[in-house]
């Protein structure tokens, strides 16, 4: 009879940081000390992004006030009660100052964040994911969080501090209110 060796211990991996992240040349976030890597972006998904980033963009350009930012922008935030230490949202509006060094992620929470559903959005896991990563933009102090839904042409849009979402379908303006008043958007025109 022969006698099993014990298991090894767990490798520990070190806890990876923000400027660990700042180093990472695909879309990731920090959670629990851990980079996490997000797959690249489906046509659709990424038109409909780059519609809203459009115009966000004019809007902030038009008001001189603030930053809109495209997918892939790094917010570093203080490590939030789920362990995470940043966001990477798709389309993004930031009204605190630009970073000292701009070469670098901001340090802070976007005022507002989008989050364009992809092929792997769908799903009771997918929903579970995504209702936990708005909790932690609102524990940031986020104030709102879209969730675009490219295959139901829907947005919902969470408020901090509410607890259902507004909801915008075809033929609404969305709007981001009161993280962007007097900003809009057509439904039917970002889903064209």
């Amino acid at each position: 009879m022969s006698i099993a060796a014990p298991a090894a211990p767990p490798l520990k991996l070190p806890k990876a940081t923000i400027d660990d992240l700042e180093r990472v040349k695909e879309k990731a976030e920090l959670i629990r000390g851990r980079i996490v890597y997000y797959p690249m972006t489906g046509h659709l998904p990424n038109i409909i992004g780059g519609r809203i980033y459009r115009k966000l963009a004019d809007f902030v350009d038009d008001q001189g006030f603030g930053f809109a930012y495209t997918d892939a922008m790094g917010f570093a935030v203080p490590e939030l009660s789920s362990g995470r230490e940043s966001f990477s949202p798709d389309v993004s509006y930031y009204s605190g100052p630009a970073p000292a060094k701009p070469m670098k992620f901001i340090r802070g929470t976007p005022d507002f964040a989008v989050e364009v559903r992809s092929e792997g959005d769908y799903g009771p896991a997918a929903e579970r994911e995504m209702e936990d990563k708005r909790a932690d933009y609102f524990e940031s102090g986020t104030k709102v969080v879209w969730d675009v839904d490219p295959e139901a042409k829907v947005i919902r849009s969470y408020v901090a501090g509410t607890v259902e979402p507004v909801v915008f379908n075809l033929g609404d303006d969305a709007h981001a209110e009161p993280a962007l008043p007097r900003w809009k958007i057509s439904i039917t025109n970002l889903f064209r």
